[in-house]
């Protein structure tokens, strides 16, 4: 009797068992969504990231190819056989070593006949100047007797022609002798040209001749060796996009790296920016001369190199994620109500004039000139805040800083920045004044740049809520931007919005 009431007991705890199992899964499926929709809730409907303080680095990137600083070719410029070649790829020379020698027999023949043409035409001057003393001695003879009336005056005349003639035949044969040693003496120079020398010390890199070969310099000299003169010193020739070039320096520093060498990289500098332009496909580039220190003998001539220029370096400024500059309010009445201190158009410049300031090492008096303009532009910017009628027309051309585009717009925001540069030298003129030559020069350009500067609105996170702030853009390496301007290191900004649930 026992047994038929244990089947229906065992059933019933394997259904609580269940039953407990899809009760505790419901449960915890509860608690997840619970805790992620809280977690959501705790993190708000924005996206954010923090304004730091580091160092941005600006570098243009680039190919180009090494090479020896001086090339030079080395060629013949007298044509024969080669009979020797005394170098070959890789050598080092030496100036005026001898490098190859071309058979010379040519020239030798032709100086031993120039030598015996000279000797004839020496001959010829010894007979010339012979048959020229005869003919002044006959002219003397036939002078004298014509003065008595013994001689015809037409024998007179013959005697004159003849000792004239006779001078022609002696500079006519001067002048063969000239002729004729001009001609040897060039013979005898293509003779010394069959000598082969290195015209520089250097590494021979190509060698285009062989022991037997004819070179024929008719036209154009034939190039026989190219030698490097120097491999501890090498140059990269790098083509720069025309949109960069205008940032390209001499003196910048540049670093690169060759497939040949895929674990090291290598630096050099900027030595020339040069204007000649090419067009490729309808890309402009600019060569772009680095020269690379190669004591090692590491680098080689030819190697293919991926460089990248260091345009601009800022060290201990603030920065932030392009993506923060990139965002704007899906509703821009979410940023209406912010704060118009946080909204006006002339925030951190007075800081960075103080930087600026401190950096000219100022005595007392310029001190006190430059606090003195500083306190007056602090005063009229808090009474320009304060009035409510000039919120809605900000500097930068609309409501909260919004540019409304265009090229009125453009020509707007330099007319803008040409009243701000006009406006400084006026409150800084007596400050200006206190300055020295070196000092007035950095404030002027310091200003000219901080007027100058791109501005575009950020958004801060202040109480859960968004707040514009026009910032002044610097440099940016494409994942951060230097920004100034009314923020600060650890100001929370909004680079998004999270969708909402």
């Amino acid at each position: 009797m026992s047994k038929p009431r244990s089947k229906p007991a065992s059933n019933r705890s394997k259904r609580r068992l269940l039953v407990g199992v899809v009760v505790a899964a419901l449960a915890a499926l509860a608690a997840w969504y619970w805790l992620s929709h809280r977690a959501a809730a705790d993190e708000g409907e924005w996206r954010t990231t923090t304004v730091e303080s580091g160092d941005i680095r600006v570098a243009i990137s680039a190919t180009g190819t090494l090479s020896a600083i001086s090339t030079v070719t080395v060629g013949s410029q007298v044509s024969g056989q080669v009979t020797d070649v005394l170098v070959d790829f890789n050598d080092k020379v030496t100036k005026d070593q001898v490098i190859a020698r071309i058979d010379p027999s040519t020239y030798e023949a032709q100086i031993n006949q120039g030598n015996a043409q000279v000797a004839s035409a020496q001959a010829s001057l010894r007979q010339a100047q012979a048959t020229l003393a005869n003919a002044e001695a006959d002219y003397s003879r036939k002078a004298e007797l014509g003065a008595s009336q013994l001689v015809a005056r037409s024998d007179i005349d013959l005697a004159r022609a003849a000792r004239d003639q006779a001078r022609a035949q002696v500079n006519a044969a001067q002048a063969q002798i000239r002729q004729q040693t001009a001609s040897t003496e060039t013979t005898r120079i293509n003779l010394g040209r069959t000598v082969i020398r290195s015209p520089v010390d250097g590494v021979v890199l190509t060698r285009t001749i062989e022991p037997g070969q004819t070179v024929a310099a008719s036209l154009q000299a034939p190039e026989l060796f190219t030698i490097a003169e120097d491999l501890s010193k090498m140059k990269i020739e790098l083509a720069v996009d025309e949109s960069d070039i205008g940032q390209v320096k001499t003196g910048q520093a540049v670093s690169f790296t060759a497939d040949a060498f895929p674990d090291r990289q290598f630096r050099g500098v900027v030595d020339q920016v040069r204007l000649s332009a090419t067009t490729t496909n309808n890309v402009v580039t600019y060569p772009v001369v680095v020269t690379v220190d190669n004591d090692d003998g590491t680098l080689l001539p030819g190697l293919t190199v991926n460089a990248e220029i260091e345009v601009s370096k800022r060290d201990g400024v603030l920065k932030v994620a392009n993506a923060a500059l990139r965002y704007k309010p899906a509703n821009e009445s979410a940023t209406s109500q912010a704060p118009r201190a946080a909204r006006g158009s002339g925030g951190g410049v007075g800081d960075d004039l103080a930087r600026t300031a401190a950096s000219l090492e100022l005595d007392a008096t310029q001190q006190a000139a430059f606090d003195s303009a500083n306190a007056a532009i602090e005063r009229r910017q808090a009474a320009r805040q304060a009035a409510p009628q000039q919120q809605g027309n900000s500097m930068f051309g609309g409501p909260g800083g919004q540019r409304s585009g265009g090229s009125s717009d453009s020509a707007m925001q330099a007319q803008i920045r040409q009243r701000m540069l006009e406006r400084y030298q006026q409150d800084f003129a007596a400050f200006r004044t206190a300055l020295d030559d070196a000092q007035r020069a950095k404030w002027d350009a310091a200003v000219s740049a901080l007027v100058g500067a791109r501005r575009a609105p950020l958004y801060k996170l202040v109480n859960g809520q968004p707040q514009q702030v026009m910032v002044r853009i610097g440099a940016s390496d494409g994942t951060t931007t230097e920004v100034s301007g009314n923020i600060k290191a650890g100001d929370v900004v909004i680079t998004g919005e999270r969708p909402r649930s």
